[in-house]
C-alpha cells in the first residue's frame, strides 16, 4: 500500500475491527479472544483478516502453535490503544458535561453583607457549578420574607426576628449595631462624649427600623434611653445610611463589623454605649415547601455546607481565617 492511499484507507476503516485486534494481541490467541469478545473464532479470524486487507500489512504471524505479531502489527497496536484511550477520555468527558447541573438561581438578600466567608461561597459555587446562573436582588429584609412566602425565589438572606412558620432558616450573621457621627458633624472625634450628649442629636435611620420590622431594637433602643432628636433621613440600603452619616445628617447605628475600615480612615467616629446598642441576626431563609430546581436545592444545601465550616465570629472577618 502506498503512502497516498492510507487516508483513504481510513476514511473507509471498522474501528470495531481494531478493538477485536486489540483483544487478539492482548490474548495471544484466537480462541482466547473469541471468548472475551463472547464470539465464535470463526468471527474473530475473519475480522482479523478483514482489517489485515484493509491495511494490506499481515499484523500477526499463525504457524500452528506459533503466535506473534508482526512489526506493522506492533504499530497497529499502539495506534489502537492510542484511539481507544481517546476515545474513552472523550466518554468521560461526556459524563462528566452532562452530570454538570444546569439551572438559574434567584437570591434575595439584604444590602450590604460584609463576610469573606460568604464571598469565598460565591467563588468555590461558580467554579463548581459554571453552568448555574444566578440572579441577585437586593431588597429590604420585610420583602424578602414576603416574596419567599410566595416561592417567588429560591432563597434569601434577611434580618428577621420572628420568622414564619412555613420559612425554613439557618442562622448566617450576628451583628452587632452601635452608634456613629460622620466626619462632618459637630461630635466627630470627640472622646469625652457621653450618652446624654446624644439625646438631642438629630437621627438618621434604616427604614426598617420602625416598631414591629427586622431593626425594631433601635427604636427600643432610642426610646428607652430619651432620645428626642427628629429622624431627618432614612434608607433600606446600608450604603445610603452610612453616605448620610458621613455627610453629617445626624447620629446612627450601622453594623459594628461593616465599618471597620470607615473609622480607620477617619470617615466615622464611634459614639456611646461602649457595648453597642443591639444584635441583629441575618438568617438564610428559603421556603420549605417551594417546588424547586435541582440547580436550587443544590445552591441551599452548598450555602449551608458552607457556612456551617466557621464559627459565628469568623463569618465576619473581612478576609478568611
Amino acid at each position: 500500500m502506498t503512502t497516498a492511499a492510507l487516508p483513504r484507507v481510513g476514511e473507509r476503516l471498522d474501528w470495531n475491527l481494531l478493538r477485536t485486534f486489540l483483544v487478539i494481541a492482548e490474548e495471544r490467541s484466537i480462541s482466547g479472544a473469541a471468548i472475551k469478545l463472547h464470539l465464535t473464532q470463526s468471527a474473530v479470524s475473519q475480522a482479523l483478516r478483514r482489517l489485515e486487507a484493509q491495511l494490506d500489512r499481515r499484523l500477526i504471524e499463525r504457524h500452528h502453535a506459533k503466535f506473534a505479531i508482526t512489526r506493522a502489527g506492533e504499530e497497529v497496536r499502539q495506534a489502537a490503544l492510542a484511539i481507544h484511550a481517546s476515545v474513552s477520555q472523550l466518554l468521560s468527558d461526556v459524563a462528566q458535561a452532562e452530570e454538570q447541573t444546569v439551572g438559574r438561581v434567584h437570591l434575595l438578600v439584604a444590602s450590604r453583607i460584609h463576610s469573606a466567608v460568604y464571598d469565598d461561597f460565591w467563588a468555590r459555587f461558580h467554579r463548581a457549578h459554571p453552568r448555574i446562573e444566578v440572579q441577585l436582588d437586593v431588597l429590604p429584609s420585610s420583602e424578602i420574607v414576603n416574596v419567599l412566602q410566595q416561592r417567588a425565589a429560591t432563597a434569601g438572606i434577611a434580618l428577621c426576628r420572628q420568622i414564619p412558620k412555613r420559612l425554613d432558616h439557618k442562622l448566617f450573621l450576628q451583628q452587632r449595631y452601635a452608634m456613629f457621627c460622620g466626619k462632618n458633624h459637630p461630635l466627630f472625634g470627640r472622646a469625652d462624649i457621653r450618652m446624654e450628649d446624644l439625646l438631642n442629636e438629630n437621627f438618621v435611620s434604616f427604614a426598617s427600623d420602625a416598631l414591629g420590622d427586622s431593626l425594631s431594637p433601635l427604636t427600643i433602643f432610642r426610646d428607652q434611653r430619651g432620645f428626642s432628636g427628629s429622624i431627618v433621613a432614612t434608607s433600606s440600603q446600608h450604603d445610603e445610611v452610612k453616605r448620610l452619616l458621613v455627610a453629617g445628617f445626624g447620629i446612627g447605628c450601622l453594623p459594628e463589623h461593616s465599618v471597620e475600615a470607615d473609622l480607620a480612615e477617619g470617615r466615622l467616629w464611634r459614639l456611646p454605649p461602649g457595648e453597642g446598642v443591639c444584635a441583629a441576626d441575618l438568617h438564610l431563609l428559603w421556603h420549605g415547601d417551594a417546588h424547586r430546581s435541582a440547580a436550587e436545592d443544590l445552591f441551599i444545601a452548598a450555602l449551608r455546607d458552607h457556612i456551617d465550616n466557621y464559627s459565628l465570629p469568623q463569618r465576619l472577618l473581612p478576609v478568611l481565617p
